[in-house]
């Protein structure tokens, strides 16, 4: 097996691109499915697309420092197109393909974009409709037709028509494509990613190809990646995640990146393709629970009784046993039974049958989701990351996953705590700055390359692990001095299959209060199985049956967190299920799906004061924004519930 060759002259992805073109020529670098079909382009058919658009994005008119927006989902068109801006000297700005115009105008104002590349035609009549505001836009390329032959094309182009006239000029503009490409270095930018705006107005990311590549290689060296591996890119283009696993490790290791044919085919396809090497949030995971769940309570009573029976036992020696830990004959015999019966089925059909190396990040994932994953031998770890480190901070070695810890600094990563609590990192991945940006810059990263993370935490001693607490602006005291970390009990919450998401409040408060959004396919089953009707979200949601539902798993997460000496004062005295899920659409969330907590206090400041009064009910009016951008409102009466509370003197005494 030929392994990639590090050299001092791959200082940027083309040429890395041009390195695996030439040594996995003819392995495969991408495939895509479209129709129902899988379509496959090897690594030296791969660069002559990506040459061929450079010499049409030069044609057109593409000048080295130009910024080119990049909008759509995950197909090979668009992560060609990255790399060809790259190529000409260009820096490509990813967009999340599920932004709004506004969304996407502030982006394309920030950074001036010259030229768009667009998936669709959904895509180029969000750029339309702003286009007055975009006083650099030049061009905008589509790489789907359909729905825009009547266009104006004056400055229209379809992606392979700029891909037809670069190839047409290759003997005329070749050697001025070289020298571009030739004149980047380590330090000339790779990328530029705008952050999720969780506290307000997303910032442009700038990372060189030093940062990119040095990452790329010492996280690949951590897990031995190799151009084996196989990887499903589903999560957005815009996100660092999917920049760092579909182009910087894909091109340092030279391994295939498999695209879905839609979000809506993204299960089916992942079962055929199988990666080895997977990532996913951890709301994927959650999700996934969910559905095997309601699917084993439809199933007939002996395959249940079955799989809860292999469960318990999973649960017990799974994770000893894929992490090498002595386990007992007889226990040993007993998982193969079950991996026989239960587990391997069920990670084939999740499409985990083939994982050696899955992650988890963005969020801390609830501890028994996590213990769950790795109990069926699936090797799932946490890493620990930020767009402004390109991505890794720390990660868990093998032998030394806990559900805990986020694991060890990451190759060539330096950690301190600072006397705040609040975790600060140095690396080779730290971000260049902030675009246009030098006060955020400043505040985030000192002279010496400290950048601050804005997270608490500890490093144990023993193990040299980390410890995420929470946000750190998020830490703080209840009214009795007591530490309040709404998120370690926001993901208890969410292990439960109804629950989607949850908000916790009581910062300086006497006691702690909750949100909590129903998971409506979970919950949906739920009342279809009990012959339980409901014309919408918000009537399922105030069902008296869902209430004393989600009050028994507030009631088990309360006796959970009451063992925990640090935390026992975050237990949830009341709390309401709310009448609408959190949107990033409303502001609620970004798009990454996290939680703006300011926001959402702000605007259901009223539910909060309900919670915190001792009211029964409060009735409340929210203003929505529907699929096509209009503005609405939804009205609701909510019951403010009260949850039951463990004593801790009570649990001492005992």
């Amino acid at each position: 097996m030929t392994e990639p060759v590090a050299n001092p002259a791959f200082a940027s992805v083309p040429a890395l691109l041009a390195r695996n073109a030439s040594q996995f020529a003819n392995r495969p670098a991408y495939r895509e499915k479209e129709f129902g079909i899988w379509q496959s382009w090897t690594w030296a058919e791969t660069a002559e697309e990506i040459e061929a658009l450079a010499l049409g994005l030069i044609n057109l008119g593409v000048q080295p420092g130009d910024f080119i927006a990049i909008i759509g989902r995950n197909r090979p068109s668009l992560y060609w197109s990255m790399v060809a801006a790259q190529s000409v000297g260009a820096v490509p700005v990813p967009l999340y393909q599920d932004a709004v115009s506004e969304e996407m105008a502030y982006v394309l104002e920030n950074c001036g974009a010259s030229y768009v590349i667009a998936g669709d035609q959904e895509q180029v009549d969000k750029v339309i409709e702003v286009q007055d505001r975009l006083k650099n836009l030049q061009h905008v390329i589509y790489v789907d037709p359909r729905g825009l032959r009547k266009y104006d094309h004056r400055t229209l182009h379809e992606f392979a028509h700029v891909q037809d006239q670069g190839r047409a000029a290759r003997d005329e503009l070749s050697g001025e494509l070289a020298a571009r490409t030739g004149a980047l270095s380590y330090d000339s930018i790779c990328v530029m990613l705008y952050t999720s705006g969780t506290t307000g107005k997303p910032k442009g990311v700038v990372l060189s190809n030093r940062n990119v590549i040095e990452t790329s290689k010492n996280s690949g060296d951590f897990d031995a990646l190799t151009q084996s591996e196989e990887i499903l890119s589903y999560l957005p283009l815009a996100w660092v995640g999917d920049f760092i696993f579909s182009v910087g490790q894909a091109y340092w290791c030279g391994f295939c990146v498999n695209c879905p044919e839609s979000a809506d085919t993204m299960m089916t396809d992942l079962r055929e393709i199988g990666p080895s090497y997977f990532f996913a949030p951890p709301r994927v995971f959650e999700g996934q629970l969910t559905n095997v769940m309601i699917r084993m309570e439809d199933a007939g009573a002996l395959k249940r009784r079955m799989f809860h029976h292999f469960l318990e036992h999973a649960k017990k020696v799974g994770g000893d046993i894929l992490d090498g830990n002595p386990v007992g004959l007889l226990d040993r015999v007993k998982y193969s039974l079950g991996n026989l019966l239960v587990y391997g089925p069920l990670k084939d059909t999740l499409g985990y049958g083939r994982i050696r190396v899955g992650y988890t990040a963005g969020e801390a994932i609830g501890p028994e989701i996590f213990a769950f994953y790795r109990s069926l031998g699936i090797n799932l770890k946490q890493l620990y990351g930020q767009t402004e480190a390109t991505v890794f901070i720390t990660q868990q070695p093998d032998g030394q996953v806990r559900a805990d810890t986020v694991g060890v600094p990451s190759p060539a990563v330096e950690l301190k705590i600072e006397d705040t609590g609040e975790i600060f990192y140095r690396s080779p991945g730290v971000f260049v700055e902030y675009f246009n940006n030098p006060d955020s810059t400043a505040g985030t990263k000192d002279a010496e390359g400290w950048v601050a993370t804005g997270d608490a935490g500890f490093i144990e001693e023993s193990s040299g692990h980390l410890r995420i607490i929470d946000r750190a602006k998020d830490v703080g005291k209840l009214a009795n001095g007591a530490m309040f970390a709404p998120k370690y009990v926001e993901n208890k919450l969410k292990f439960y299959p109804d629950i989607l998401e949850a908000v916790l409040f009581g910062n300086e408060r006497e006691t702690c209060v909750a949100f909590i959004n129903i998971d409506l396919v979970a919950v949906g089953n739920w009342a279809e199985r009990n012959n339980i009707a409901y014309a919408s979200y918000q009537e399922l949601a105030g069902h008296p049956a869902v209430l004393e539902t989600i009050a028994g798993h507030v009631a088990a997460v309360n006796a959970s967190v009451a063992q925990d000496e640090m935390l026992s004062g975050c237990q949830i005295h009341r709390f309401v299920v709310l009448h609408k899920e959190l949107d990033a659409d409303d502001g609620e969330m970004t798009r990454t799906r996290k939680v703006r907590r300011r926001i959402v206090e702000e605007k259901f400041a009223d539910i909060i004061d309900a919670l915190y009064g001792g009211l029964a009910e409060v009735s409340t009016t929210t203003e929505v924004t529907y699929e096509d951008g209009r503005k609405g409102a939804i009205s609701a009466t909510l019951a403010c519930v009260d949850a039951e509370v463990v004593s801790v003197q009570k649990m001492a005494a005992e």
